[in-house]
């Protein structure tokens, strides 16, 4: 699923963090999650403008693990769902 740019600065398309593929990366734009999954997500880092990569996906694609900030983050692909990135283009 692809959404519009909300950026609007025309670096790549937004989609959802569980769309990206081992490797790809993108900026945080918009959390649709709940008030205390928000909360949580932000704790860890997770908040607009943040640059986050996929590294590795579980054989069934479920959980993948996630760089940000240094540190590695894994999450379910149900939660990646509501967090709409900005993908880098590829070069």
């Amino acid at each position: 699923m692809v959404f519009s740019n909300e950026t609007g600065t025309g670096q790549g398309q937004d989609i959802t963090l569980a769309e990206l593929e081992p490797g790809e990366s993108g900026v945080i734009n918009v959390l649709r999650s709940s008030a205390s999954l928000k909360r949580r997500l932000n704790a860890m880092g997770l908040v607009k403008g943040t640059e986050i990569t996929l590294d590795l996906k579980a054989p069934m694609g479920d959980p993948r693990i996630y760089s940000l900030f240094g540190y590695q983050l894994s999450l379910r692909n149900e939660d990646a769902e509501d967090i709409l990135i900005q993908r880098r283009t590829r070069k």
